[in-house]
């Protein structure tokens, strides 16, 4: 354990899913960059490689894969004691694996095959993802999950429908493991709910190339991998069962026109 870390009090040893790019990307280079040994899993072995590759080059750091489908509770569970074998062991879970669907689409347009999808992978994929890492959690000190949501659990536009309804199942979730695993076994969980991130898949749902004339604020992945980092670390130890909006106080404003 290196200096940094134990300073920090951040975790030893994380697996992130959904660490192929984006937000899971931004948090696996945040903990190799402090040291930690970290596992990331994606579904596509190419980008998966290509991800690893990038942060071996970027960070120095030992990273491992492990190439699984969140939503296959066949995979996921042998991905993850694949990784947490060849760790020693796992201190945290981040749960990044994430997909947004019909963006844009009517009610009336929407598939129930996509509505199930959304579904099945951010909020079935992160249950399987937590369910296969718990025995490795249960033996480690001070264990934590984070799970990646979103402000979207909590304020909706039109045409976000199965993303809405899959982050706000995410803010329940996030307080039923919080209160179940900590009771049982120490184990907190908190998860981040941002507003708009500068992310592929957030370019991809909203049909941009670039946030950089955007009318709104917009974050950087690396701003949600700090408030990960926080929350897996031991400085948090009091903090459970939070749903850590990160949206520049926008929801905490008034509609009243004063």
């Amino acid at each position: 354990m290196t200096n940094e870390l134990l300073h920090r009090g951040l975790p030893r040893r994380i697996v992130v899913t959904g660490g192929s790019s984006g937000i899971g990307f931004a948090v696996a280079r945040f903990f190799l960059e402090s040291g930690a040994r970290v596992g990331i899993i994606g579904r596509d072995a190419a980008r998966l490689e290509a991800a690893a590759e990038e942060l071996r080059r970027t960070t120095a750091g030992n990273v491992r894969t492990a190439c699984a489908d969140v939503r296959d509770e066949e995979k996921i569970g042998p991905a993850i004691g694949e990784l947490a074998g060849s760790m020693g062991g796992i201190d945290a879970l981040v749960a990044a694996a994430g997909a947004e669907g019909e963006m844009g689409a009517a009610c009336e347009d929407i598939t129930a095959a996509s509505f199930r999808d959304v579904l099945d992978i951010n909020v079935t994929g992160t249950f399987l993802a937590v369910q296969a890492a718990l025995p490795h959690l249960k033996r480690a000190r001070d264990a934590s999950i984070v799970i990646i949501g979103s402000d979207s659990g909590f304020v909706a536009v039109p045409g976000m429908l199965a993303y809405n309804a899959s982050k706000g199942a995410l803010v329940q979730l996030t307080r039923a493991l919080a209160v179940e695993l900590f009771d049982a076994h120490g184990i907190r969980v908190n998860s981040v709910c941002p507003s708009i991130v500068d992310t592929p898949m957030a370019r991809r749902g909203l049909g941009v190339e670039s946030f950089a004339d955007a009318a709104y604020p917009v974050q950087e992945s690396d701003d949600i991998a700090w408030s990960v980092g926080y929350l897996a670390s031991r400085r948090s130890r009091a903090v459970n069962g939070v749903n850590l909006l990160s949206d520049f106080g926008y929801t905490g404003r008034s509609s009243f026109p004063a």
